[in-house]
């Protein structure tokens, strides 16, 4: 059965400080460090191991599947950034504090530039333009090697993740507006042979990968 993890980064500094990251290229904390170990470890006492890990073009992303490796006893395994795996491109609220940008712009409209399928923060992507953007590298890199049985690890971004969910028929764009994906959990998606979602369960320390699919 084909199988895939997927894993957003850890706490970065912008996650720390609320502001809006996007393509910025800001690092990890040592709470986001510390985040990632953690996931290596849940992964390794699952008994999981992998033979590609994709991660974004961002050094969140990078930093965070090369702690989660390490701690896993893969670090010899080779990262592949993509920038198709970055987070959203947040446009003109990149790099700008949440707060402020609810002054500026209104609590409604940065809600609906944040969470709405389709609508877009000037200069920006919209959720579904995500999907658009992540879609050409599941199709042409990802899924030939996840149907090939290859195991497979991407660390991304929440909106990518999101969008991996939509791809894979786990959510619709209604539920992708509404789910919040947690910093350094691993999730394992069994998959049909048509690369769809059949079962996922998120790992927490000690968790066998084999254990209850919710």
């Amino acid at each position: 059965m084909p199988r895939l993890v997927l894993m957003r980064h850890g706490e970065s500094t912008a996650n720390l400080d609320g502001t809006f990251a996007g393509w910025l290229d800001v690092p990890l904390t040592a709470t986001g460090i510390a985040q990632a170990r953690t996931a290596g470890r849940a992964l390794r006492a699952a008994g999981l191991a992998f033979d590609r890990c994709y991660t974004s073009a961002l050094q969140r992303s990078i930093e965070s599947a090369s702690h989660t490796l390490d701690e896993m006893g893969g670090g010899g395994l080779p990262v592949e950034p993509s920038w198709r795996l970055n987070e959203r491109h947040y446009g003109v609220l990149q790099g700008r504090d949440k707060a402020e940008a609810v002054r500026t712009y209104g609590a409604e409209q940065v809600r609906l530039w944040r969470r709405s399928w389709a609508e877009r923060p000037p200069q920006g992507e919209s959720m579904q333009d995500t999907v658009l953007r992540v879609q050409p590298l599941w199709d042409e890199q990802i899924a030939p090697r996840v149907a090939q049985g290859q195991r497979v690890l991407i660390v991304a971004h929440g909106t990518t993740l999101r969008a991996f969910a939509v791809i894979l028929g786990e959510m619709g764009p209604a539920q992708a507006e509404a789910t919040e994906v947690p910093n350094a959990l691993p999730v394992v998606y069994e998959l049909d042979a048509g690369l769809q979602v059949r079962a996922s369960h998120a790992l927490a320390a000690g968790t066998r990968s084999d254990g209850p699919a919710t």
